[in-house]
């Protein structure tokens, strides 16, 4: 699931773009629709041409309202950048174009609207080489321009076409399986209870499951989801998502507040981050200044602590330390956004190395400066995940040879993964650096196993009448080799999440059921072999009466035993007839073909076929003419 954002000056036409794709107005506050003005965040979503559903986050484009933008802006995939044709690039958009660099926003679209306003094509010509100076040194300097105008929808096709190839080449969020949910909203529905809102930002949530809302502690448990005003049993990586909570009263909750799963993540009040000022801010920051820290949906005043220089000029980078004020949720590798409180102004922003420190670093300690730096390269565990990340299904000594860690630190790195379940090795053998042992990372394990399951629940969809997808085609559609292949399916079974079937696999609890029509033709099909039990229809007559999955139904359910490729026998019938073979053998010391077909009352056909599959199945032995009890 993709979320996308929009950005721009007040009045620029963002709310009405998103109405006019969505057909839905996102301003949904009285005050907003008097002021015609988003306020607050507005949500929306709708289906690209390829099909893909994404969510919208529509942000208040006004300064006075440009925190309650930074709520919703972090959690996007990508953005759209709406300037109007009548007035182009403006000081919000300046502002709003910033906060999406300093978040490295990887991907968005500008969208020149109002078009229809512009005098002439030479003078949209004109703004977009305008654009072009203003993003030349942001994230969104590669970013195409659509032209739009909602009120007559020219370039709305356009624009949805732009949107779907630029998500397209964009990689999917990796999950970690710590799900994480910044509350952007807060509500109570009659009947339901309390419902917050936000975009899911790791992880998954489903129905039941115990949370806990932090950094207040309070626990309850998920009553209901929703994406897109539609009832989910479980809410996707990326999506916006609505949950309903069982337990908390919603007088509790707010705003910037994290809904996790209960032990997964702690609070903190200090934070060591690495800032960039912006180069257009009015002043140099100083050690000591008080500032606004934004991360996720929260905000909170912090003291910002100079590490290493007393003071930090516009346009440059530096580290700093930030003592909060109130305690947040939030994990190293986040971005954040500090802003002055007064006047307001959007100060700079960058990314968390090490949301846990363990105390007040002296500021000028160069020890403390190198280690800063490492962290922002990443501890021996990070690097080693990221490795594991690129090379997805590989030996162990692979990983470590790629990650290019010295042995010891490797070693304990290795370890680290493996306990914490980042690290999932798929077969037995030595936990060391250098063993050939398979293993995956946890997100490539949470996407491979979510796709096999998908893959052969799709197959039962489509296919009801079958035991359940064979090997060799699940392995054919997931483009695994076989030792990788093997070692996988090996996992899931012994964890009871499909079950092995020998040259099929299948579902827990997946049951062939002869429903409806189905039900009447395999009933007439057994009529058929009723009638004439040991000279029976051939497989061609069978398919033609009953369908090819019914048949094959009916040999899965043991109602019929094929013993050659055109010859089928009612169970209870090929019971019988072995019955008598042995018999007969037992009797005689031995049957020939003439003999065996004369006790079945059949032709030379069924009996030859019978005889050929006793003796394949190990029942008997053929010597000369005869067939023996095989001993």
């Amino acid at each position: 699931m993709r979320v996308i954002g929009t950005a721009g000056h007040v009045d620029h036409g963002k709310s009405t773009l998103i109405a006019a794709l969505t057909g839905t107005h996102p301003d949904r506050l009285k005050e907003e629709q008097a002021r015609e003005m988003t306020i607050e965040l507005g949500f929306g979503w709708m289906i690209l041409p390829n099909g893909e559903e994404v969510g919208i986050v529509d942000v208040p484009g006004h300064r006075d309202f440009i925190e309650n933008m930074l709520s919703g802006i972090g959690g996007i995939d990508a953005a759209l950048l709406v300037i109007a044709a009548d007035e182009g690039v403006m000081p919000q958009t300046k502002e709003h174009l910033a906060i999406l660099d300093l978040l490295q926003i990887p991907s968005g679209v500008i969208v020149l609207t109002k078009i229809d306003l512009a005098p002439d094509l030479e003078w949209l010509d004109l703004l977009e080489m305008d654009i072009h100076a203003a993003i030349s040194e942001t994230t969104l300097r590669n970013a195409p321009i659509v032209r739009v105008s909602a009120r007559t929808r020219t370039g709305l096709d356009a624009l949805l076409d732009t949107l779907g190839k630029i998500l397209a080449e964009k990689p999917e969020r990796l999950d970690l399986n710590r799900p994480r949910l910044p509350i952007d909203r807060v509500f109570s529905m009659s009947g339901f209870g309390t419902v917050v809102t936000g975009t899911l930002s790791d992880g998954h949530f489903s129905v039941g499951d115990e949370v806990e809302i932090l950094p207040g502690g309070m626990k309850g448990r998920i009553r209901g989801l929703q994406t897109h005003k539609k009832k989910e049993e479980s809410a996707a990586l990326g999506s916006r998502t609505a949950v309903n909570i069982s337990g908390i009263n919603t007088e509790l909750i707010q705003r910037g507040e994290v809904v996790v799963h209960p032990n997964q993540y702690q609070p903190t009040r200090r934070l060591d981050a690495r800032f960039r000022l912006l180069k257009d801010a009015s002043a140099a920051i100083k050690h000591g200044d008080e500032v606004k820290f934004f991360v996720g949906a929260s905000e909170t005043i912090a003291n910002l602590r100079l590490l290493g220089t007393e003071e930090l000029l516009p346009g440059k980078e530096g580290w700093i330390q930030l003592e909060l004020r109130d305690p947040v949720v939030t994990v190293r590798g986040d971005k954040y956004i500090l802003r002055r409180p007064s006047p307001s102004e959007t100060l700079g922003g960058g990314i968390i190395v090490d949301h846990q420190p363990k105390g007040r670093h002296k500021r000028f300690n160069e020890d403390t400066l190198r280690s800063l730096e490492s962290l922002a390269q990443g501890s021996p565990a990070d690097i080693l995940f990221e490795a594991a990340l690129a090379l997805n299904t590989a030996p162990l000594k692979e990983m470590v040879t790629k990650s290019r860690l010295e042995s010891s630190a490797a070693e304990t790195a290795l370890q680290e993964l493996i306990t914490n379940g980042q690290l999932i090795l798929l077969e037995d053998g030595a936990r060391t650096c250098t063993s050939s042992t398979l293993a995956i990372a946890l997100p490539h394990w949470n996407t491979l196993s979510g796709k096999i399951l998908q893959t052969i629940e799709t197959h039962h969809l489509q296919y009801p009448l079958r035991r359940g997808i064979p090997r060799e085609e699940l392995k054919s559609k997931l483009k695994l080799i076989p030792r990788v292949f093997n070692v996988i399916i090996n996992r899931l079974i012994a964890e009871h999440t499909i079950t092995d079937h020998s040259i099929w696999l299948a579902k827990p609890g997946h049951e062939i059921k002869l429903n409806g029509p189905d039900q009447v033709k395999a009933k007439d099909l057994l009529q058929m072999f009723e009638k004439n039990p040991y000279a029976t229809p051939s497989l061609k007559e069978c398919q033609t009466e009953a369908g090819e999955e019914v048949v094959n139904a009916l040999i899965e359910l043991g109602e019929l035993t094929a013993v050659a490729q055109d010859v089928l026998f009612r169970k209870k019938d090929y019971d019988t007839l072995v019955s008598k073979i042995r018999t007969a053998i037992e009797a005689n010391g031995e049957i020939t073909l003439a003999e065996a077909r004369d006790s079945m009352s059949t032709t030379r056909k069924y009996a030859q076929a019978l005889l050929e599959h006793l003796d394949s199945i190990g029942v008997t032995v053929r010597m000369g003419d005869a067939r023996r009890l095989k001993k």
